[in-house]
């Protein structure tokens, strides 16, 4: 094993959900817990902390919470989506978030999996794909992992085969993809 890929590749996983009980945001935690030792999740908690984007504001010194996002941005090699809808929408506080991205250096070319969490296909993952396309994102995988209704926390996503075994297979599929890129 050579010693580049010896070190794990880093993903950064954001959730479009701010809710304490957020099944998109247990859903990535799992995530993290499955992960093969290639790739090392992180996954991102400062979405509240964000300010409203204003492209005033998009200026240096950039606000501190906009400043660490994007550094966490640029010190991942890929980044995993999952996002709920509200109002057959992607939610304010996400879409916040990726506005903050939109001006970046850091952001464009940046390798993404998205993960629909809904039974369904949804308004919102729709049109998550076309803001993060029109960003200038490389969308790698696109993929369902249709959760239970009700509350879902980590450990019933984690006692569900049906739904750690496509999680597996979507980080094995990005650890070997990422590993192909570092070559």
């Amino acid at each position: 094993m050579s010693e580049l890929s010896a070190v794990p590749r880093r993903v950064l996983c954001l959730s479009g959900s701010l809710r304490r009980a957020s099944s998109n945001t247990a859903l990535l935690q799992v995530a993290r817990s499955l992960a093969p030792a290639t790739l090392e999740l992180t996954v991102y908690a400062d979405l509240a902390s964000l300010p409203l984007f204003n492209p005033d504001d998009e200026i240096e010194p950039l606000p501190a919470p906009v400043l660490a996002l994007r550094q966490a941005v640029d010190g991942s090699d890929a980044l995993l989506i999952a996002c709920p809808e509200y109002a057959h929408g992607v939610p304010g506080a996400f879409k916040n978030l990726l506005d903050w991205l939109v001006g970046s250096t850091e952001f464009p070319g940046k390798p993404v999996v998205l993960i629909n969490a809904s039974g369904r296909a949804t308004m919102a993952h729709a049109a998550l794909r076309e803001i993060l396309t029109t960003m200038s994102a490389q969308i790698w995988l696109d993929v369902g992992i249709p959760l239970p209704g009700g509350p879902c926390d980590m450990a019933r996503i984690s006692a569900e085969a049906t739904l750690t075994a496509p999680l597996r297979n979507i980080l094995n599929t990005l650890a070997t993809e990422l590993q192909v890129l570092s070559r």
